[in-house]
Parts: C-alpha cells; sequence; structure tokens
C-alpha cells in the first residue's frame, strides 16, 4: 500500500501532464516573471516554492525507494525539475482555460474525492492518512490541491468530448475505406459441449448417439459459459478456435457429431449444423458499432488535443531565467521561444 502511495502522491500535481500535447505553449516577451515566480501562464504565476515542494517530494518518493536522486545541475535533474514545471504549467493553463469556459471544482466534489482516497489506501483510518502525508512532506491542503486538479481535468476532458458525435457518413465512409478489415472468414454453425473429464465427454457422446437432447445436456453440464444458454450454439469461424475444434468443424459434413475432442480448454463434443458459409465482407450493420467506437475515440482525442493547442495559445508561458525547458529554447531574458 504505501509502495503504490508513495508513487501516487508526487504525480497526482501531473495528472494534467499526461494530456496529448508534449508543447509549453508559446511566449509572450512583453510579460515580465514576478519575484519568487519561475513562470508565468497568462495572468497565473508558478511560484517557485511549489516547484521546489513538488522536487521535495520526488526526493523523498526515490528514497523511499532505494533509488539515488540526481545531483542539482546534472542534466537527471533538469529534466526532472522540467517536467515538474511543465506540469506546473499545465495546470494553470488548464484552470485559466476551463474557467473560461465555466468548468469549475467544488469544495464538496474535493471532499468526496479525498474520502474515496483515504478508503481505498487507508481503510478510512485517518491516522495512518496523516503519518503517510508526513512521511510524504506533504500537507493535507497540498494534496487537497493536488486532487482538485486531477478533478479539474477530468472535468474538463468530459466537457469537451461530450460535444463529439459521430454520423452515419462517417461510419459508412470508413467501412468504405476499410473493408479489408471487416472481411468475415469461412464459417458455420455448431453447436458443442465442453467438459474437463474424458470419462464424463464419453458418457454424454454415449447419450447423444442413442438420442439425447444436445441442447438440454449442454445447458446441463457445458463448461463454456457463452454458449450454454443457447444450448451450445454458436457461429464458428476458420481459424477463429482451437485447431483441432476448428480442423474437425471444416472438415465434417453437416449433422456430423464428433467424438470426444481434447482442447487446451477440455473435452468437446461438437454437432455441425450447417453447411460451410463462405468468406465474405461483413455487413455494415454489424460493423457498425465497433466503426462507431473507434472513430468517437479517434474524434475525442483530436477534440482534446485541439482544446489542448488552443488554452497554450491563450494562455502564453513566460519562464524566469534558468528555468525555461531545453527543448523551448530561451532568449537572454529568460522568456521562452517555443
Amino acid at each position: 500500500m504505501a509502495s503504490s502511495l508513495r508513487k501516487l502522491l508526487p504525480l497526482l500535481l501531473l495528472a494534467l501532464a499526461a494530456t496529448l500535447v508534449a508543447a509549453c505553449g508559446s511566449s509572450d516577451s512583453s510579460k515580465t516573471v514576478p519575484p519568487g515566480a519561475v513562470a508565468l501562464v497568462g495572468d497565473k504565476a508558478i511560484e517557485k516554492a511549489d516547484l521546489d515542494r513538488l522536487l521535495a517530494q520526488a526526493k523523498t518518493n526515490y528514497e523511499a525507494q532505494k533509488q539515488e536522486f540526481p545531483d542539482v545541475g546534472t542534466p537527471q535533474y533538469e529534466t526532472l525539475k522540467s517536467t515538474l514545471l511543465k506540469g506546473l504549467v499545465r495546470q494553470a493553463q488548464w484552470e485559466q482555460a476551463g474557467a473560461a469556459m465555466g468548468v469549475r471544482v467544488s469544495e464538496k466534489e474535493i471532499d468526496t474525492q479525498l474520502a474515496a482516497f483515504k478508503q481505498q489506501y487507508f481503510e478510512g483510518d485517518e491516522k495512518k492518512f496523516k503519518a503517510e502525508l508526513d512521511k510524504q512532506g506533504l500537507t493535507v491542503e497540498q494534496l487537497h490541491e493536488q486532487l482538485r486538479a486531477r478533478l479539474l481535468s477530468h472535468k474538463i476532458y468530459s466537457a469537451v468530448i461530450k460535444k463529439v458525435k459521430v454520423t452515419d457518413a462517417e461510419i459508412k465512409a470508413y467501412y468504405d475505406n476499410h473493408k479489408a478489415q471487416y472481411l468475415q472468414p469461412e464459417s458455420r454453425e455448431v453447436r458443442h459441449i465442453l467438459v474437463k473429464k474424458r470419462s464424463l465427454a464419453d458418457e454424454l457422446y454415449a447419450k447423444l448417439k442413442n438420442g439425447a437432447d444436445f441442447a438440454q445436456l449442454a445447458r446441463k453440464y457445458t463448461q463454456d459459459e457463452a454458449s450454454k444458454a443457447d444450448g451450445g450454439n454458436f457461429t464458428a469461424y476458420k481459424g477463429k478456435t482451437v485447431a483441432p475444434f476448428d480442423k474437425f468443424v471444416f472438415a465434417a459434413k453437416k449433422g456430423d457429431l464428433s467424438k470426444p475432442i481434447k482442447t487446451e480448454f477440455g473435452w468437446h463434443l461438437i454437432e455441425v449444423l450447417s453447411d460451410v458459409k463462405p468468406a465474405a465482407p461483413q455487413p455494415l450493420a454489424e460493423a457498425k458499432a465497433t466503426i462507431s467506437s473507434t472513430l468517437l475515440q479517434q474524434q475525442q482525442n483530436e477534440a482534446l488535443k485541439a482544446w489542448v493547442k488552443d488554452a497554450q495559445s491563450e494562455y502564453e508561458v513566460t519562464y524566469a531565467p534558468g528555468y525555461a525547458p531545453a527543448s523551448t529554447g530561451t532568449t537572454d531574458s529568460g522568456t521562452s521561444t517555443g
């Protein structure tokens, strides 16, 4: 428990840093970072104390995992510092952009999240909770703000993606352009009974040969929960089942009943119910739900990327000297140029 928590606490504030865009926004050379701050994001200053606190928490986390914390000034230290600062910058951008679109986090929502946090990691034990925070060098108020940041990111994400809709025309176009993905192999209708012991399989085989009702036996004995309710019936696609099963199904004649067949799942009794249906494209109606889900995910990602890009453009970043991430470049004044 403590190990998982040590990893989680320093990273809560970086929830926003896991967004889809890695850039830090453009610069505004007309603005000056106020004293005691390491960056200015729009109108919000990132205090050095906040960055120092995160670095201290990271050090505690390293030590708890018996890892050597990088020395100040080393490339490893600068990379860590830059990562943490980028998280703070993104948080500031999202806070301001979220407020502009009317997205806010209430104290009640944070309290609910905090209660769930305590229950998940400490079973509601307040003393254990506070003792672990002390180990992390983290106050309840700081955790409170980190939870606020995470909740805000979730609410913004929900607000952005709920506007995304996939149309039937888009689904049809995707289907037409990716038909090779929706080619179904040969298939035929079968029913089977799966049991664990050969002795039971032999017993059931004898009953079936003497006219017993296959569906009734399947509902009573089969271990295959997916087909049990349908009396063992399902559509077998060539190459989609285990080899011994597949070999019998596509070599047998309609109406054939197999002797017990051993596979990695147990012993099968298989009855072939139909002729082989040739390979054919899956109908659009059957593929529609899968395509819709694929397109929805793509369009939601694109919408979030666009929103993040707009937020970065709207709330530009100015860094104090020595704090601009190396990847963005700096001018002599320490202002970000990218």
